[in-house]
């Protein structure tokens, strides 16, 4: 791709039109967004660019031409979409510089949305451009270009220390998180086995017992409720311990 970035960064347009700035903070009320109203804005800050721009040439929404670069081709639809990604990659045979764009909504999900979906388009080597319709403010959130993956070291450890630790395979694929058999979920059983059969017992009995070297550590944090210290070192089982054990019997 293209290693030529649009814009730098967040940056903003200058209005297309002198009445969409007369009652700027005013709310406005639009019951259906139509993509037409998000071509002269973005016409105008790709001119601001130096592009000449035009609309619907061949499939694409936006085409625009510079000398002496590739084109750019922008996407335009009404809110985010499984087509609008499908467009954008499907422009990327044509040139490299690809945006999509959507309007600019208030909110907190629209923000969590432009978070989800800026990661999705870094992925995917497609840009994303969001449009204020009430004046025209158009901002860049990520520029095309290739996408290089950064493992984590340190989340594909956990996630293979899980896998090891965990016994057996007794999970659905797909459930929910509540009620989740974890590893530890499964060491804590263990330990609530082992004060089932021999009550009252010393962490340390329990860890080398049930082959659990954490054994103190979970019983005294009692994440589950399912344990009580009785004295200094000292625990026992609660009644929500023993129902576990019967809740669970086939997690071990």
């Amino acid at each position: 791709m293209s290693a030529r970035m649009l814009i730098p960064g967040y940056t903003i347009a200058r209005p297309f039109g002198e009445s969409l700035l007369r009652g700027a903070h005013a709310p406005i009320v639009t019951p259906m967004v139509k993509e037409v109203e998000l071509y002269p804005a973005v016409k105008s800050f790709l001119e601001g660019q130096g592009y000449e721009v035009k609309s619907e040439i061949g499939a694409c929404d936006v085409v625009g031409c510079r000398a002496g670069d590739d084109p750019v081709i922008v996407e335009l639809k009404a809110v985010f979409s499984l087509s609008l990604f499908h467009q954008g990659v499907a422009r990327q045979a044509i040139c490299d510089d690809v945006y999509v764009a959507v309007p600019h909504k208030p909110g907190k999900p629209f923000l969590k949305a432009i978070k989800d979906n800026t990661a999705l388009c870094r992925r995917l080597g497609l840009g994303l451009i969001t449009v204020r319709l009430r004046d025209g403010l158009v901002q860049v959130h990520v520029d095309p270009a290739p996408y290089a993956p950064r493992k984590s070291k340190m989340r594909k450890g956990r996630l293979l220390r899980e896998f090891a630790r965990r016994v057996g395979d007794p999970n659905a694929g797909g459930q929910t998180r509540a009620g989740l058999i974890t590893a530890y979920r499964q060491d804590a059983l263990k330990c609530a086995r082992h004060l089932a059969a021999q009550g009252v017992s010393k962490g340390a009995a329990v860890a080398k017992a049930a082959e659990v070297p954490t054994a103190t550590r979970i019983m005294a944090a009692d994440h589950y409720g399912w344990f009580e210290r009785v004295e200094k070192g000292h625990y026992g089982l609660t009644p929500k311990g023993v129902a576990a054990l019967g809740d669970y019997k086939d997690a071990l």
